[in-house]
C-alpha cells in the first residue's frame, strides 16, 4: 500500500488518540473498581459488536504465507506485552510505569526501518523525540527529575523496566501490524486482528461475575464502541503513513487525557500536566509540517 500525500492521517491518528484517551476517561470514570486485567477483557470483548461488522459485509481479501505467518509473530508478542503490562502496573506505582510507554515511538525508528524499511527524515525526528519526551514527562514523578535518582529508582522498580520493555514490544507489534496490512488491507485487518485477540480473553470474561453485573454493561458498550473506533482509525492511519509517524500522534492521547482529567475529574496538577502536552503538541505540529 502506498503512502498518500495528503494529511488524512493525521486525522485518523488524532481521532484514534481521541478515542482511546476517551476509553480511558471511561474507564477510570465508572469501572475504576475493576482489577487491570479486568479492564483490558472489558476493552476487548465489548469491542467485538462493533468489529464484527467488518468481517460479514467486506469482502476478505486474499490471503497469502506472509500474512499467517505475521500473525503468528503477533499475537504471542501481544499477548506477553499484556503480561507484562499488568505486571508491572501491579508491583509498581503508575507513576513509575506509565512514562516509559512514551518510548515506544523512539523504538519504532527502529524496529521501522528494519520490518517496514521506513526512515523519518531529521525534522520528523525531532518532532517524535518532542512528542516522546513531553508523554514521558506528564507523568514523571518529582524525584525523577534529579537524574541520580531517576536511574536508582528506574533499577529499583522492577515495573519500570518491565514498562519499557513493553514499550519496546509495541514497537515491533506496530511494525509488524503495518507489515499485515500491506498482505490485507487496514478495514479488514484491524477487527481480523483484535476479534483473533479476543479469543484469549473469553474463557476470562465468561469465568468471572463481575461482567455479568447489569450497573457496568452500559459503560462497557461505550468503552467498547471508543476501543472499536480507536481500532479501525489506528489501521487507516498507519497505512497511509510511516509507522513511527502515526505512532507519534497517537501518544497524544495523554493530552485528551489532560483534559478529561483537569475538566471532568478534577485532577490535581492540571496546569503543570498541561505545559508538558505543549511540548507534545509542538512535535505534532513539528510532524504534520515537515514529517
Amino acid at each position: 500500500m502506498v503512502e498518500n500525500k495528503n494529511m488524512n492521517w493525521f486525522f485518523w491518528s488524532l481521532l484514534s488518540a481521541l478515542s482511546l484517551a476517551t476509553a480511558d476517561f471511561i474507564t477510570k470514570k465508572y469501572l475504576k473498581f475493576l482489577s487491570p486485567w479486568e479492564m483490558s477483557t472489558v476493552r476487548i470483548i465489548y469491542a467485538l459488536p462493533f468489529l464484527l461488522p467488518f468481517l460479514f459485509f467486506l469482502s476478505w481479501p486474499l490471503l497469502n504465507k506472509k500474512f499467517w505467518l505475521t500473525l503468528l509473530f503477533l499475537y504471542p508478542l501481544e499477548i506477553l506485552a499484556l503480561f507484562l503490562y499488568m505486571a508491572a502496573i501491579k508491583i509498581s506505582p503508575l507513576s513509575l510505569t506509565l512514562p516509559f510507554l512514551s518510548f515506544t515511538p523512539i523504538f519504532l525508528i527502529l524496529t521501522g526501518w528494519f520490518i517496514l524499511k521506513e526512515m523519518p527524515n531529521f525534522v520528523g525526528i525531532m518532532g517524535i523525540l518532542a512528542i516522546a519526551i513531553g508523554s514521558y514527562l506528564l507523568y514523571l514523578p518529582p524525584q525523577f527529575f534529579n537524574l541520580k535518582e531517576s536511574f536508582r529508582l528506574f533499577w529499583e522498580e522492577k515495573g519500570s523496566f518491565l514498562m519499557l520493555l513493553v514499550s519496546a514490544i509495541y514497537a515491533i507489534t506496530s511494525a509488524l501490524g503495518k507489515k499485515a496490512i500491506l498482505y490485507s488491507n487496514a478495514l479488514f485487518f484491524g477487527p481480523f486482528y483484535y476479534i483473533g485477540l479476543s479469543l484469549f480473553f473469553l474463557p476470562f470474561f465468561f469465568k468471572r461475575r463481575i461482567f455479568k453485573k447489569k450497573t457496568i454493561l452500559i459503560p462497557s458498550c461505550m468503552i467498547g464502541f471508543f476501543t472499536a473506533l480507536m481500532i479501525v482509525s489506528h489501521v487507516i492511519a498507519i497505512s497511509q503513513i510511516k509507522a513511527v509517524y502515526m505512532i507519534s500522534i497517537k501518544r497524544l492521547a495523554p493530552l485528551f487525557g489532560v483534559i478529561y482529567g483537569g475538566i471532568f475529574l478534577k485532577e490535581e496538577k492540571f496546569f503543570l500536566r498541561f505545559l508538558a502536552t505543549g511540548l507534545m503538541c509542538l512535535g505534532a505540529i513539528i510532524i504534520y509540517i515537515w514529517g
